[in-house]
């Protein structure tokens, strides 16, 4: 039995309720994939459905969103003030060792856990490591060419979708935000460092990106000693209290 073709105003009445009914990011050959072979919409359609969505949704509460894995709908980010007293639980808060970790990984990929000590001066925690790798913030990508054949990280797609990023270029670049201090030049990353009291990794819960809030460098107190060289992040820890 022939079908007529579909009209517009139906296509994107589909693609917006995808994108509502799903619990992810759906890129472009997920949305195609809703319809028969028959029927498929031709690519450059879907893009435009996208398109004129994006726009109708303009100043309102929602917005249409492209991240690492796909598009979405999501709070805007100014209301998550206001959103986020919907949720009981606390976002989860991380210590400013493995946003430093975190940060040199963004910034030096591929890098080794051997490079990412040599650049902060003190052993990486197994355990930052392994919270990085259970967040699917960061994977391993391939392994260095030299004895023992070190695994090397990079960042995945949910990172970029949990801090609401389309790409990695979209990150401002590395010599507009590094500190005056040169001992803190490699580490800082505006947007992904810790809150002043967060002294350890607490447990993981969900955080939507709508709730991600801009966070601010942290310096050392003046007249503060320095650790040594080879104290490790759970020694620093141990130390302060």
């Amino acid at each position: 039995m022939h079908r007529s073709p579909m009209s517009p105003q139906q296509l994107k009445n589909i693609v917006e309720a995808a994108l509502f009914a799903a619990a992810r990011p759906l890129s472009l050959d997920q949305i195609l994939k809703l319809f028969p072979e028959e029927e498929r919409p031709e690519r450059g359609a879907v893009r435009d459905v996208l398109a004129t969505l994006e726009e109708e949704w303009s100043g309102r509460g929602l917005e249409l969103k492209q991240v690492g894995s796909g598009y979405r709908f999501q709070v805007r980010q100014e209301l998550a003030p206001w959103i986020g007293r919907l949720h009981e639980e606390r976002p989860p808060r991380y210590s400013r060792a493995l946003l430093e970790t975190l940060a040199l990984i963004v910034y030096r990929q591929p890098i080794t856990r051997a490079g990412i000590e040599e650049i902060r001066g003190v052993a990486v925690s197994s355990s930052i490591m392994k919270t990085l790798l259970e967040r699917e913030w960061i994977r391993v990508v391939g392994h260095r060419d030299v004895p023992g054949r070190p695994a090397l990280y990079g960042t995945t797609k949910k990172f970029l979708d949990d801090f609401n990023l389309k790409s990695l270029s979209e990150l401002p670049p590395l010599a507009e935000i590094q500190p005056a201090d040169p001992a803190q030049r490699e580490l800082a990353l505006e947007g992904l460092a810790a809150p002043d009291d967060a002294k350890e990794v607490q447990p993981e819960t969900p955080a939507g990106p709508a709730v991600q809030e801009p966070a601010k460098e942290e310096r050392a107190p003046a007249g503060e000693t320095p650790r040594a060289a080879d104290q490790t992040d759970e020694e620093e820890v141990a130390a302060e209290a």
